[in-house]
């Protein structure tokens, strides 16, 4: 049986005995009950975009412009929503969008997040923004492949060392993030005055690192013989979440008036990204790792040919969900002339305002080899933990499966421009 027969039939079944699917079928349904159930600081933060949120309304609309046609009298009784990705053939094109500071939406985090992209077979792109470790996040993941993205941060050896360890937990590729050197205007978070970084959220994969250890040892050193300030009390709720972050992944612990989590967040703040990277800078990357290198964040198709002659192996379609620039094209819109430029020479991922499996079968149609989700598993861990984020994912599955048998498509490579109208 299909992969959506069977997860449709599976709720049906439930339904009998009066039980409701885990998380709400319905995009609209799910958003809605996850602000419920989210702080308002997590659901502006996640949520939320850049500016007027007119980038996000962008990437809906080009979604909602291009129609399926479907085709009829096809034998489609056998469905194959395989396909290959830097070397490895994943059972379905979807894979879990890099999202940091998962801990606004439960406690358990990157933990649960690992554990249900395990248990559906969907690979997991691991943030440096982390509220995990990366080491801690790979073990619940399993046998099932992973990725590491990376903000490349000012300090070179921190990023030579996240992608050391990247390494080490048997990343399949590094891929870098262009578009977020500094961070957008984003008003939600702004009108509340919260960043969850500088409270000591998500900032795991730094805590952990022996080499941003030694940035704040250094940091402390220098700070040794003058006062340490007490913070006020305004901002004591954000010293012992970073007291708390530190505890969890720093050799030994700090006490209340030990200044390395204070100097650990301001540590952070300096050396979290840089502007000054241009395309030559990614044969400097070379030299740190014999993985793929993946960049994304590319709209502009001129964009796309730079990224080819510097080498890269792979290019990801994103405008960060709307999150960085106001008024941008919608990310759907850019893929076209990005993947007319690439010309099959490396693969083409997709993200930015993806929320169903139809969805996902318009960028497959234009083009893409696989399509990154978002918010929809962050509103499913809001609301039930690891079951949450299975049941989106088993729910964005069952519709592309479902949508490529009503549309007459055999398998993803059945899919292209002449499905769509």
């Amino acid at each position: 049986m299909s992969a959506g027969r069977s997860i449709q039939g599976s709720i049906y079944r439930a339904g009998l005995f009066g039980a409701r699917p885990v998380v709400p079928t319905s995009y609209d349904a799910l958003e809605a009950a996850a602000q419920r159930a989210m702080s308002p600081e997590a659901w502006s933060y996640v949520h939320g975009g850049a500016g007027s949120q007119a980038t996000v309304r962008a990437n809906r609309d080009a979604l909602d412009r291009v129609r399926l046609v479907p085709r009829h009298l096809v034998d489609v009784d056998e469905r194959d929503l395989s396909v290959e990705l830097l070397g490895r053939t994943l059972s379905s094109p979807l894979l879990l969008a890099p999202i940091g500071v998962l801990e606004m939406a439960h406690p358990l985090a990157e933990h649960a997040v690992a554990r249900a992209a395990a248990a559906v077979d969907v690979p997991m792109v691991i943030s440096t923004q982390g509220s995990v470790p990366m080491e801690e996040t790979a073990a619940s993941l399993g046998d099932t492949p992973r990725l590491y993205q990376l903000y490349w941060s000012r300090e070179e050896s921190l990023a030579r060392s996240f992608v050391e360890r990247a390494e080490a937990i048997g990343a399949d590729a590094v891929i870098v993030t262009l578009d977020t050197h500094v961070l957008g205007w984003r008003t939600h978070d702004l009108d509340l005055g919260y960043l969850p970084f500088a409270r000591g959220e998500g900032i795991a994969q730094y805590t952990s690192d022996p080499v941003f250890r030694a940035l704040v040892e250094a940091r402390v050193g220098a700070a040794s013989g003058a006062a340490t300030p007490r913070p006020s009390l305004a901002q004591i709720p954000a010293a012992l979440k970073a007291l708390r972050s530190i505890n969890r992944h720093w050799p030994g612990r700090a006490g209340r008036d030990d200044p390395r989590p204070r100097l650990a967040v301001e540590t952070f703040l300096d050396v979290f990204s840089r502007s000054d990277l241009t395309w030559p800078d990614l044969a400097r990357l070379r030299t740190m790792t014999d993985l793929p290198i993946l960049v994304k964040g590319i709209q502009h198709r001129e964009d796309a040919r730079l990224a080819l002659e510097h080498g890269v192996d792979g290019i990801v379609v994103s405008n960060h969900g709307g999150r960085q620039v106001d008024g941008a094209i919608g990310s759907l819109d850019a893929l076209p002339g990005v993947v007319e430029e690439v010309g099959g020479r490396v693969p083409v991922l997709f993200d930015s305002g993806v929320r169903s499996g139809a969805d996902v079968a318009k960028a497959l149609a234009l083009g893409a080899r696989a399509v990154l989700l978002g918010r929809p598993w962050v509103y499913g861990l809001a609301l039930a933990g690891e079951d949450g984020v299975r049941a989106v994912l088993e729910h964005v599955i069952a519709e592309l499966d479902l949508t490529l048998g009503l549309i007459g498509a055999r398998s993803i490579a059945d899919l292209g421009p002449e499905v769509l109208v």
